[in-house]
């Protein structure tokens, strides 16, 4: 068998779905992509090369493993055995866009990264994350001062430049913060804490798919740390998914941060799978 893969993002979910939907919250990731692709064109990412889409199918038809992959970003897998893996890196080392690093459970891109250095590639750590999915809610007492607010129009400046120090504080810079934080303010998927009037924190969202939401980006600037905001931001923004409808609610934390790991789990998280992002290079 050999990986299948297309720019059609419709023949991916025709080709995946059952897949995807079996392990939906392993694969958040991969769904939320996919139906960015769907809403916004290939170039959804930047880049100028489309997106990109693959599936393994065993021997009985079925799909055990699957792939997004938006350049110049890094390939997003889905849980796979580790010998559909190991084909994958085969066929990025011998064709197709190059691959700058790879992103999904820490085993699997483990296995990924040991098999590209054995045949001469080069990768390192770039963020060990983990995964966590609410259970009950349960906002910090008491509660900080101040109340929480849908972003408007108005606040995108302010929206955009904390984006971009979140980018820097995470190793992930260079996108276009603007337009992201305009999109995210415009579908009304992005929280503010404000305190006496003035935003002191924020919490995003992705669009619902497949019945789950993430919450992204949580961000406070340094100087107004300590105060219990960025949980309150969390909070409602949590909130406001499940009036939405999300069955369930995730969120990726980075393991080098002790204070948003406990912080999450005293807010009701709980840990569902370690994940890992590795850069690649040959």
């Amino acid at each position: 068998m050999v990986w299948e893969i297309t720019h059609d993002v419709g023949a991916f979910h025709a080709a995946a779905g059952a897949y995807l939907a079996a392990d939906p919250v392993r694969n958040t990731v991969l769904l939320t992509v996919a139906a960015t692709v769907q809403s916004q064109g290939p170039h959804a990412y930047g880049g100028d090369v489309p997106a990109r889409f693959g599936w393994w199918r065993a021997t009985d038809g079925v799909v055990t493993g699957a792939f997004v992959h938006t350049p110049p970003h890094r390939l997003l897998l889905g849980p796979m055995p580790d010998s559909i893996a190991w084909a994958l890196v085969r066929d990025c080392h011998s064709s197709g866009p190059a691959v700058s690093g790879v992103s999904g459970g820490a085993r699997t891109v483990q296995s990924v990264a040991q098999e590209w250095a054995a045949r001469g590639g080069s990768w390192s750590v770039h963020r060990e994350q983990r995964c966590y999915q609410l259970g009950e809610l349960a906002w910090s007492q008491p509660r900080p001062a101040g109340a929480a607010r849908t972003a408007e129009a108005a606040d995108v400046p302010l929206v955009a430049r904390w984006f971009e120090e979140f980018g820097e504080a995470i190793g992930e810079g260079g996108t276009d913060v603007r337009t992201q934080a305009g999109n995210r303010v415009a579908s009304g998927r992005l929280i503010l804490w404000e305190a006496d009037g003035v935003p002191v924190s924020m919490a995003g969202f992705t669009t619902i798919v497949a019945g789950q939401c993430r919450v992204a980006p949580v961000y406070t600037p340094h100087e107004l740390r300590g105060r219990g905001y960025a949980g309150a931001a969390t909070c409602a923004a949590s909130e406001a998914v499940r009036a939405a409808g999300a069955e369930r609610v995730l969120l990726f934390t980075d393991l080098a941060n002790p204070t948003s790991n406990s912080l999450y789990q005293r807010l009701g998280y709980y840990p569902v799978e370690d994940s890992l992002v590795v850069d690649l290079w040959r």
